[in-house]
């Protein structure tokens, strides 16, 4: 259950790299529009992403889900969208009746149009498909050995080579099937939005409690892009920004949270500070209340409260499900190419129907959040911003020296297996999650820290966390790691500093279940990392002169974290290279 957690939970976090690219599609579709800059070619820019989502889809999901985020999986994602939506396309079937009275070059065009129309139904699905077999195969067999004779097509090169066969996989089951697939994801699509406002209620819910896994992106990518159908575009987001007038179901109800709900939680913490405390949460707090009401980023502000008054989350869900229902019976649909903030709303104000009732419903959601927050914070008193034992700092700024506090907060560099980042948390694989210390996190501005399996830490940031993930793998590249007291004292005797940095590499190869046991070895940001056939057979641990720790972070895959004063990660991987051919 925990392994399968796990993998949803790296898929919601590819998801965001496409969705990422929504901002700038939106802007340039809306400002090029008649009502607007009346500039076509603009408007075709930004109907061109759109039109192209399952292409962003495969290489954005493609690279999300790969080791190291690494482009050639990008490039074999885009293998196999192409081969699965054009083998799909050569095999679908066209009905007699879509062609009859039709002869000559109208037969033949008439042909072309209903491929198109059904690949645009397809291309979202095909895209997400073809990204999450390229990212998978990608970290199955980059390093993949071939027989001299084929050594060329081995490693990375291999794997578009799988992504095509896995794509015509696909394209069988699209081109052969696509009657089936049709009628199944149409009748999926009634029943869900069937379900009217216990439907919607039930999305708005689930969307905040899922927060805290960060499952709720699939959850979206789900209700945005495939439910309903308008002309073969699929997707809520995507109905509404081509003109349905029955879409923005699944958005409209986030408008009153993010824009006038949480901000007034903000100003009810802020007033239930200390008064000598506010000035120096009031800044803390302002920014986080104007980022959701400008851009719809809300993380910052429901990670102050959501596990220090769990109950109190529990009702922002409810009222979130609540003004779906509200903005649904209003017949208000609003939409957005990003998150529900001002931004948004007024770039697509034309589109949106009855988007002035926006206004009255958010002025009551503020009213309703800001008692709802004074009165949990008084009466359960709530440590909230101003009220806990230690000073709030603002949040970590990559590139300064916050981000080296960081690292050290998160154990040190050696501690450190993985490091990427969503929109608003880093999201970190770790050897030992027990040398975190959340006191200090907290004390350089981190909203909150989440332990969703034993190796692995999500830290809230705010929209910093993108940029300070890098910061950090920069960081982590660059500069050696200096062993603090505790490490130095844990390092065993034969570790300590030797010669070239070249291991032992029979010693290694003895805790590695022998050559046999090994299929891949390379260097990885300063690691090695190993692929091995048996695990069990693995005893490579502190004992081994040069090796800190071994963290598997896949069934037969597993980092070695080196001392670096002792062991170089390039030469090592080239030396075990070396024993194994």
């Amino acid at each position: 259950m925990s392994a399968a957690l796990d993998q949803l939970q790296k898929l919601g976090r590819a998801l965001m790299l496409p969705i990422a690219v929504l901002p700038v599609a939106g802007l340039l579709l809306r400002l090029g529009q008649p009502d607007l800059l009346d500039l076509p070619m603009v408007t075709a820019a930004g109907e061109a992403i759109f039109s192209n989502l399952g292409l962003l889809f495969a290489v954005g999901i493609g690279v999300g889900l790969a080791r190291e985020n690494h482009g050639a999986a990008g490039l074999a994602a885009l293998v196999g969208y192409f081969v699965a939506t054009e083998g799909a396309a050569a095999l679908m079937t066209v009905p007699a009746d879509a062609l009859t009275g039709l002869a000559g070059e109208a037969l033949a065009r008439a042909r072309e149009v209903w491929i198109e129309q059904r690949l645009a139904k397809l291309s979202v699905p095909a895209g997400i498909l073809s990204g999450i077999a390229a990212g998978w195969l990608y970290n199955r067999y980059s390093d993949i050995r071939l027989p001299d004779y084929l050594a060329f097509f081995g490693g990375r090169r291999f794997v578009p080579i799988a992504s095509g066969i896995a794509g015509l996989v696909l394209a069988a089951a699209f081109g052969l099937g696509w009657p089936a697939l049709e009628n199944g994801m149409d009748t999926a699509s009634r029943a869900v939005l069937g379900t009217g406002e216990a439907g919607l209620f039930l999305y708005g819910v689930l969307n905040r409690v899922l927060i805290v896994t960060g499952l709720h992106h699939i959850l979206n990518n789900i209700a945005w892009f495939l439910l309903g159908d308008f002309g073969q575009v699929t997707g809520d987001l995507r109905r509404f920004m081509a003109g349905d007038p029955t879409a923005g179901a699944f958005m409209s109800g986030f408008f009153p949270v993010m824009m006038f709900g949480l901000p007034a939680a903000c100003l009810a913490m802020y007033h239930a500070a200390p008064k000598g405390r506010r000035k120096a949460v009031g800044g803390l707090l302002f920014s986080m209340a104007l980022t959701s009401f400008l851009t719809g980023v809300t993380e910052p502000i429901e990670y102050t409260f959501m596990f220090l008054a769990p109950a109190l989350y529990v009702a922002h869900a409810l009222l979130t499900g609540a003004s779906m229902v509200l903005m649904d019976l209003l017949g208000v649909r609003l939409g957005f190419g990003f998150s529900a903030g001002l931004f948004d709303y007024i770039l697509n104000f034309r589109l949106a129907t009855r988007p002035l009732w926006l206004l009255p419903v958010g002025l009551a959601y503020g009213l309703v959040y800001y008692g709802m927050f004074r009165y949990c914070i008084r009466r359960f008193a709530l440590p909230t911003p101003g009220r806990e034992a230690q000073p709030v700092a603002a949040p970590a700024d990559a590139g300064g020296e916050d981000t080296g506090a960081l690292v050290a907060a998160l154990g040190g560099a050696a501690n450190l297996v993985s490091v990427d980042a969503c929109t608003t948390r880093l999201r970190l694989v770790l050897a030992d999650t027990a040398r975190v210390r959340e006191d200090e996190l907290r004390r350089l501005g981190a909203h909150g820290v989440i332990r969703p399996s034993a190796t692995t830490l999500q830290v809230v940031l705010g929209p910093a966390a993108d940029r300070i993930a890098g910061d950090i793998r920069r960081r982590l590249g660059r500069t050696p790691r200096a062993a603090g007291p505790v490490e130095a004292a844990e390092m065993p005797a034969a570790a300590q500093p030797s010669g070239d940095g070249t291991p032992p590499i029979r010693e290694w190869l003895a805790a590695l279940g022998g050559a046999g046991n090994v299929r891949a070895a390379e260097s990885c940001a300063g690691r090695v990392r190993i692929e091995v056939a048996d695990p069990a057979r693995v005893t490579l641990d502190r004992a081994v002169p040069g090796v800190r720790a071994t963290v598997w972070v896949a069934p037969r895959v597993a980092h070695v974290l080196i001392d670096r004063k002792t062991v170089d990660g390039a030469r090592a991987a080239r030396a075990l290279h070396a024993a194994l051919s």
